[in-house]
């Protein structure tokens, strides 16, 4: 069998295992019970019959399984954390007639199981006599009664506490996805300001150039709003944000800019965060490119090393002064880090640094996750 099937199968009779479960322990607790007496006789040189014996522990244990699921439902319904001298009185007196109707109850089952054909058959008022008013009996169900409660209420916690970490791990998750997309939202209105003033701009100068910006811009925005709600794309679709937008600055610099892209196929399938890349990009273009008057040019790599999908944008400009630290402000960049740490808590690396020749290198380090 295999394990798909053995988890149908569970799922499917899970409340019968329950039942079959429920009888073996309380089963087991009185053969148990039985045996510790029968052995402590016979060690005591006391004479006693085992199967007397076991029929005696098997009629008791067997009655206060089918009151059990009582006592669990009034341990629930009346915790001892609350109203505690209240709930505390209503347990004892519960636990007192509990006891008393087990060992009346028990009796004839005892009477039928243990002495019926036997030489030695004592009348049922007889035994049930001797059992009503015997302090070990009335002890042993007392016992048995407050223990039943204390595991009720330990199975009650302990799924109290469960449902409170899935409650806390739901929540967590959710808060998670807010931040997410409260971050990512912060990146289009960034973004928009960026392309509208360039159009501005454009509209005094080359109105064609103007028109093709806008037709792209709403290529760009169709993209969006069809991917708006997912957290994480492929690489691929990635790239299909970066090329488009890139198309947009393209038209607006013209021969000042140009794009290399060194892309292993393998990493195409690879899940990155959505809109992971196109803040870094722009900030290259806006810090590498625009401030510089000879041809601009920007790279974007991609390669898997491992279980790591290894990510660069590199670009040719000025470079980070020589006392920078490598930190870059702007909301692009600042919200690319916290959106990392959204999504891969500290199994990530994200560096800016000044390339060997000129110009700045932005490299980030995920893990390589397939689209399941």
């Amino acid at each position: 069998m295999t394990q798909d099937n053995k988890s149908g199968f569970l799922t499917r009779h899970r409340r019968w295992l329950r039942w079959v479960f429920f009888i073996l322990v309380w089963t087991l607790l009185g053969v148990s019970f039985a045996l510790s007496t029968y052995l402590g006789a016979r060690q005591d040189n006391v004479q006693i019959s085992f199967k007397r014996t076991v029929s005696g522990y098997l009629a008791d244990f067997y009655l206060w399984g089918i009151l059990s699921p009582l006592i669990f439902r009034l341990g629930r319904r009346f915790e001892l954390r609350d109203h505690f001298p209240r709930n505390l009185f209503i347990h004892i007196f519960t636990s007192i007639v509990f006891s008393a109707f087990v060992i009346s109850a028990a009796s004839p089952l005892v009477w039928f199981f243990g002495y019926v054909n036997t030489a030695r058959n004592p009348t049922l008022w007889i035994l049930w006599r001797n059992n009503a008013f015997s302090p070990y009996y009335f002890h042993q169900g007392l016992t048995i009664y407050w223990t039943t409660l204390v595991v009720s209420h330990a199975i009650y916690y302990y799924r109290g506490l469960r449902e409170g970490e899935a409650k806390t791990a739901r929540l967590t998750a959710q808060l998670a996805q807010a931040q997410l997309q409260a971050l990512k939202m912060q990146i289009h209105p960034h973004f928009l300001f960026n392309t509208l003033n360039s159009i501005s701009a454009l509209l005094h100068k080359d109105v064609e150039a103007a028109d093709r910006m806008i037709a792209r811009l709403g290529d760009f925005l169709r993209l969006t709003l069809k991917r708006s709600s997912a957290q994480t794309v492929d690489f691929e679709q990635e790239l299909e944000f970066l090329r488009c937008y890139l198309d947009i600055e393209h038209i607006r610099f013209q021969d000042r800019l140009s794009v290399e892209m060194e892309i292993e196929p393998q990493t195409l399938k690879i899940i990155v965060p959505n809109l992971i890349l196109q803040p870094i990009v722009e900030n290259a273009v806006r810090h590498g490119i625009a401030k510089q008057t000879d041809q601009g040019r920007i790279t974007i790599r991609a390669r898997q090393q491992n279980d790591r999908l290894i990510m660069q944008v590199e670009d040719n400009g000025p470079g980070l002064k020589t006392n920078s630290n490598g930190s870059v402000s702007g909301i692009g960049l600042t919200n690319t880090r916290a959106r990392l740490e959204q999504c891969y808590g500290d199994d990530f690396n994200f560096e800016i640094a000044n390339s060997h020749g000129r110009g700045v290198t932005v490299t980030l380090d995920i893990p390589a996750r397939d689209k399941e």
